[in-house]
């Protein structure tokens, strides 16, 4: 445990909070500059949240004002904390990393705020970084032991070779992975996430999370991935690569499962999975666990699709569904086409809402895991969060830096 901050450090962080509010993001667009000067610190992160997106600078802004404001109260800040450390892992961040992240934040902090900030306000935020620096290179210590000590567990990047490939509709395409060296493979807590290592021609050293859409075992891992750039949106660079160009006996470089949203398997409580689009991924795999591990628990799968062409997996969540009792599936489509028949290929147009959720869904009881679309999220978590369903009952991923449909969550709550 780090050396506990000073109370002029408290004091003084808790006074830049004003400036935070005004030039956080400011500030945080010039330390990825600054930092990423630096190449082997540029290829350590995920680019589409930067270059594609440009939604990292801001989840990093909200990140630090939450810190400033909880300076005196860090223990509000653990779930945050172990987001990012397990993000951290992911991405094979290592303690070294960690002084290049500094000088770029509080060059970026002195670029900004110019003559206001003073002496005093940067050595507090010196201290106050390489406290959390030090929390977080605990946590990633203890994990990055965790992971080497499991059975079929690993450090940094495992090759690993595609062993077979299949549609699942007309933009998502699924992948199975087995390791090259021929040896098990880590169990994954069902919901969690594979990081993957590419070097493409032209684009050099790039990175994604695709969440592990199988239930755990020791042979494999199964990846479903969208291609993405349909409907005016920026065409997804790794997914395209991936849809395109990987085909059975491809190797991918793969770090080992990581993530803080997964399935409690050992609770006995009603579970509700609600999915959106290609956020099934996670739920297929909570949905096999449960099928083959805990059969009479109470479950519901409720899943957004806009219509049949694009809805992945639907077969096999009915068939899992078909084989249990208590597992109930039912499918929402936006935009139903003229070959979806209600009844067959889903069963109710229109859009999950969080009143329909708890209506149909026993909310006193259940635990709520969702994933999907930022405003898929934020209109369900925040709905339900409205409706009475505890903050601790309500779990959800979001495919990017969450920014701020926490803060929405925390506000809600």
């Amino acid at each position: 445990m780090p050396t506990p901050l000073a109370p002029a450090t408290v004091a003084t962080i808790k006074a830049t909070v004003p400036a935070l509010e005004a030039h956080g993001l400011t500030i945080t667009r010039r330390m990825y500059e600054r930092l990423f000067q630096n190449a082997e610190m540029r290829d350590l992160f995920n680019q589409s949240h930067h270059g594609e997106t440009g939604s990292q600078p801001k989840a990093l802004a909200q990140a630090v004002l939450a810190y400033a404001r909880n300076i005196d109260n860090l223990g509000a800040l653990g779930g945050a904390v172990e987001r990012i450390a397990q993000k951290h892992v992911a991405l094979n961040i290592l303690p070294e990393h960690y002084p290049h992240v500094a000088d770029a934040l509080l060059g970026a902090i002195g670029d900004v705020l110019g003559e206001a900030a003073t002496p005093e306000i940067c050595a507090a935020w010196g201290e106050a970084y390489w406290f959390l620096a030090e929390l977080l290179i605990g946590r990633e210590a203890t994990i990055y032991r965790e992971l080497a000590a499991k059975p079929g567990g690993w450090n940094g990047w495992r090759d690993f070779v595609v062993e077979s490939d299949c549609p699942e509709s007309e933009t998502i395409r699924s992948l199975i992975l087995v390791p090259v060296d021929g040896g098990p493979v880590l169990r994954h807590r069902p919901g969690q996430y594979l990081s993957l290592l590419l070097n493409l021609p032209g684009r050099g050293v790039l990175k994604r999370n695709y969440s592990i859409s199988c239930a755990p075992n020791d042979r494999a891992y199964r990846i479903t991935v969208k291609r993405e750039g349909e409907a005016g949106r920026p065409a997804g660079l790794v997914s395209n690569w991936l849809h395109d160009h990987v085909r059975p006996g491809t190797v991918l470089k793969v770090a080992a499962p990581a993530g803080e949203f997964f399935l409690d398997v050992q609770g006995g409580e009603p579970v509700v999975l609600v999915s959106g689009g290609v956020g099934l991924t996670p739920m297929m795999s909570m949905l096999e666990t449960v099928s083959e591990v805990s059969p009479d628990r109470p479950t519901w799968y409720i899943h957004a699709a806009v219509n049949g062409r694009v809805h992945a997996m639907r077969d096999h969540a009915r068939t899992l569904a078909s084989n249990r009792g208590n597992l109930r599936v039912q499918t929402f489509y936006a935009e139903p086409e003229a070959g979806d028949r209600q009844g067959e290929h889903y069963d109710l147009p229109g859009l999950i809402t969080a009143d329909w959720l708890v209506k149909q869904t026993p909310h006193e009881r259940a635990t709520y895991y969702l994933c999907g679309p930022k405003p898929f999220l934020r209109a369900l978590v925040n709905g339900l969060l409205r409706n009475g369903v505890p903050a601790e009952r309500v779990k959800f991923e979001f495919f990017g830096p969450a920014d701020e449909l926490i803060e929405d969550a925390k506000q809600a709550a």
